[in-house]
């Protein structure tokens, strides 16, 4: 397990983790900063568990140390799968945007060398699922992710987008690159396009 895991921290070996492949379709700048980017990402499998835990930071602790164990050998093939990136939760909002739910989804994109064949996981938690090909729009941002720190950067997301209202207003994703447990980690608020 602590092998996965010295990966994910270690930013010098980007070659052991496969990045989730996209299309970029637009980049938004002002005065030479990046506000955002527009993606498409294709139709895919994700291994997804779903948490509820008090604090955001405990589902997403508990939910990635769960798909890791599943990563590790906890799985039908027996095998070590390999670290995607990003590691990403699904969040979601009250109706007026001004906290976060509790419940969140936790996923992990399988390597395109297991799209067709997922490995099934040991534990019962984990689901696999097949996601539709979608547009994103993408911010990046750094440190910690709790409820303060993601409702400011949907907040921040909201008012740069010309049209937020093309995307789906009570379900984001935060795109981890690196450890959760990192201070100063490189992460995502992606708004998903209505289909």
């Amino acid at each position: 397990m602590a092998e996965p895991i010295q990966q994910l921290t270690r930013n010098n070996n980007p070659q052991e983790r496969q990045t989730i492949p996209f299309t970029l379709i637009q980049r938004k700048e002002k005065l030479g900063d990046l506000l955002y980017e527009k993606r498409q990402y294709g139709k895919a499998k994700w291994a997804c568990i779903k948490m509820k835990e008090k604090q955001y930071e405990q589902s997403i602790c508990l939910g990635f140390m769960k798909l890791m164990r599943y990563i590790c050998e906890q799985n039908s093939s027996g095998l070590y799968l390999g670290i995607t990136i990003p590691i990403v939760t699904i969040v979601h909002t009250n109706e007026s945007q001004s906290e976060m739910t509790r419940s969140v989804t936790v996923a992990y994109y399988l390597p395109d060398v297991l799209q067709d064949e997922p490995p099934h996981p040991f534990d019962s938690d984990i689901i696999i699922e097949e996601w539709p090909s979608t547009i994103v729009y993408s911010r990046s941002f750094r440190g910690i992710t709790n409820e303060d720190s993601i409702m400011r950067e949907i907040n921040l997301l909201a008012e740069i987008l010309e049209s937020p209202e093309l995307c789906l207003q009570d379900t984001f994703i935060i795109a981890g690159y690196t450890n959760p447990a990192a201070a100063n980690r490189h992460n995502e608020i992606w708004f998903l396009q209505r289909p």
